[in-house]
């Protein structure tokens, strides 16, 4: 019998927390809300904490690393967007707590900061992409891993030439075909620097080197992502495109919750394919491996100077292609300070690297 967990939900009023809170209202009897976060909007927020009988709440990245550090809790769901979620991360794990991680920001600028913090099954992933990936690693030994393939949905893009971006406008950006996401998230999910990032995660999370973790375009977003053994096994992880599932698996790992998403129809036909990743026209994965390979706080520049470039796009600053080259500019010019990672470092690399892209979409 499932043990009732205690749930800390940062990011409450995004598309995660609010499907968090959708698993944990169908299963009051498995789960509790012990603590609610939002960014800003407080109506969503007191609406939520009446509703969970919540009186633990905080607005603002700095008031949830306080509710941290000082809620009793059994896990932390980060649903916070951007890297302003490396506090909460950071809390969460040296709390103790069970982190339940959908905010891939913060490990990827905090990078060995926050995974030499992290005990073993620490980290439980919420990203629909990891959480495929750690549910189909358990089918073998770390050593007898050789590859993890990492699926994309190739965005509204998919197939198109790099010529042929040249003119996309923010609203075809914000139109992809699968997924309801936030401004940035979408738009990085056009220009698959989301996909990118995931790569850096996943090398994070796993401990596999970035020349065995490979992307391939399946446009269904049925098959999560797959893991390839040593014998030639490749084992997926596949199910209709729904968020609910990785979070619940999140709350408790590795137990599952009964009904909280619909399997596949196995009684119509379907079609499932896969097609390689353009290079050329989608440049933003094999950066993001060198990014990653470097290490230190480049990665905390890649992410910051993305941002800085989203924004911009569509404030009309920029066009849609010079979202890459402006994070490429900025990766180009960045020097890391020389020693160990620390938070200071980071936040400073961060700064400077938004500082750096504006100059550069400044012209």
């Amino acid at each position: 019998m499932a043990v009732m967990r205690r749930v800390l939900i940062l990011g409450s009023s995004g598309s995660i927390g609010t499907q968090a809170l959708d698993v944990i209202r169908a299963n009051r009897d498995r789960f509790e809300v012990v603590g609610l976060s939002v960014g800003s909007n407080r109506e969503v927020l007191h609406q939520q904490a009446t509703e969970f009988g919540v009186s633990n709440i905080a607005i603002g990245h700095v008031e949830a690393e306080e509710l941290v550090r000082s809620v009793d809790a059994d896990v932390v769901l980060n649903g916070i967007t951007g890297s302003v979620g490396l506090g909460p991360t950071l809390a969460a794990l040296e709390t103790g707590k069970t982190l339940a991680l959908a905010n891939k920001e913060s490990l990827i600028v905090g990078g060995t900061l926050v995974t030499d913090l992290a005990k073993p099954g620490q980290i439980v992933p919420v990203d629909s992409e990891h959480s495929a990936l750690a549910q189909a690693l358990v089918s073998g030994t770390h050593a007898e891993v050789r590859r993890l393939v990492l699926t994309a949905s190739g965005g509204p893009f998919r197939g198109r030439s790099r010529e042929s971006l040249v003119n996309v406008t923010p609203q075809e950006a914000l139109a992809h075909p699968t997924w309801d996401m936030g401004l940035v998230v979408t738009t990085n999910s056009s220009t698959l620097v989301n996909k990118g990032l995931e790569v850096i995660e996943a090398h994070l999370l796993f401990d596999i080197p970035f020349d065995r973790i490979d992307v391939t375009v399946h446009p269904q977003s049925i098959v999560h992502s797959m893991v390839e053994f040593v014998d030639g096994s490749t084992i997926a992880q596949a199910s209709p495109p729904d968020m609910r599932l990785p979070i619940s698996l999140g709350l408790d790992w590795p137990h599952r919750v009964a009904g909280v998403g619909e399997p596949l129809d196995w009684t119509k036909a379907q079609s499932w394919t896969f097609e390689p990743l353009d290079e050329e026209a989608f440049p933003a994965v094999w950066l993001a491996k060198q990014v990653g390979t470097s290490g230190s706080t480049f990665p905390a520049v890649f992410n910051a100077a993305n941002e800085q470039a989203v924004i911009a796009f569509h404030a009309g600053k920029i066009g849609y292609l010079d979202i890459l080259t402006t994070i490429q500019r900025v990766v180009d010019e960045h020097t890391p300070e020389s020693g160990a990672l620390t938070r200071e470092a980071v936040l400073e690399a961060e700064s400077w690297a938004r500082r750096r892209a504006d100059e550069v979409i400044g012209g």
